[in-house]
This record gives structure tokens, C-alpha cells and sequence, in this order.
């Protein structure tokens, strides 16, 4: 398990028994004939964590790599797609209890899991190892800002943060 101690002012853990999807963040781990996905810790902490969450398409559908499959409230609004093409099926129980994709992200908070359309060995090497993840999120604002100042370190944002700060309403 890797650490990041400091990463946008919090610890975050990195399961080195997965792969990665880079573009989305999201873990993906084998169980029996599918691959399991969901929210990794340093994704959570980027987008602000999870509010609320909603399935894009039907339980059991079969969809292509890239189609939105599900629909996330965080800080921000999020469209996670399908990592690679096969039939999806969501966990019900972060549908009813979305806050357990933040509390328990590696565990019980999986989003989804795919039956690959294509052997599952070859659908799990298209996915990046663990350090090819950490080394993706050295250009985030995460590393860049590792006490999770408010106004990051841009500097547009401190100038935002700076002006509201002064603002009487």
C-alpha cells in the first residue's frame, strides 16, 4: 500500500493490489470473471468527496469503454465512464448510502463492476499499475498545494479567495 501523507492537506492510500484508471481516477480490482471499479482516495479528495450518485444506464446493460455509466454529485459534478466494454452492474448499496464511496472507498464503496467484453486478463492490462497512478497525480493541485491551502496555488485563485475574503455583504 503506498502512502501519500500530504495530499491536498490529507493522508491518502494508494492499494498497490489494483490498477488504475488515469483519466478518472478510479481503481479497478478482480473479482471472479469481472473487474470491480470505483472512486480512488486521491480522486475523492480532489473532487470534494461524494453527495450523491446516479446510474446513466440500466443494471446488467452492456456498454462501449467511454460511455457514461454513472452520474456523480461531489464539489463538483462528475460523468464516470465505462474504463473498458463489457456488461455493468452497480452496487446498490453505495446507491442508497453514497457517503460510503468516500468513507470506504476501497471496500464496501466500489461503484460499479464489468463482466469485459474481451478476456479479462487483457481488459485488466489496458488499466496502469500503482505507479504509474502516483506518478499521474504529480501534476495535481493535490501535490501542488500538499497543506490544502485554501486558494490552492494558483494564482488566479488566491486573488478570488483574497477578494471574496474583503467583500462585505
Amino acid at each position: 500500500m503506498a502512502v501519500i501523507e500530504k495530499f491536498l492537506g490529507q493522508r491518502v492510500e494508494i492499494p498497490d493490489d489494483r490498477r488504475y484508471h488515469l483519466k478518472q481516477g478510479l481503481w479497478a480490482q478482480e473479482h471472479e470473471q469481472d473487474l470491480v471499479f470505483g472512486l480512488t482516495q486521491p480522486a475523492l479528495v480532489l473532487a470534494g468527496g461524494v453527495n450523491d450518485l446516479d446510474w446513466l444506464v440500466k443494471d446488467e446493460a452492456s456498454v462501449r469503454a467511454g460511455q457514461d455509466v454513472v452520474f456523480v454529485i461531489t464539489g463538483k459534478i462528475l460523468y464516470l465512464s465505462a474504463p473498458i466494454a463489457g456488461v455493468v452492474s452497480f452496487n446498490p448499496v453505495v446507491k442508497q448510502n453514497p457517503s460510503l464511496a468516500s468513507e470506504d472507498p476501497y471496500e464496501k464503496g466500489w461503484l460499479f463492476r464489468m463482466k469485459s467484453e474481451v478476456n479479462k486478463e487483457e481488459a485488466w492490462r489496458t488499466l496502469a499499475d500503482p505507479q504509474s497512478y502516483i506518478e499521474s497525480l504529480k501534476g495535481s493541485e493535490g501535490l501542488k498545494n500538499p497543506e490544502g491551502l485554501k486558494g490552492g496555488v494558483s494564482g488566479i485563485c488566491k486573488a478570488v479567495y483574497s477578494g471574496i475574503s474583503k467583500q462585505k455583504i
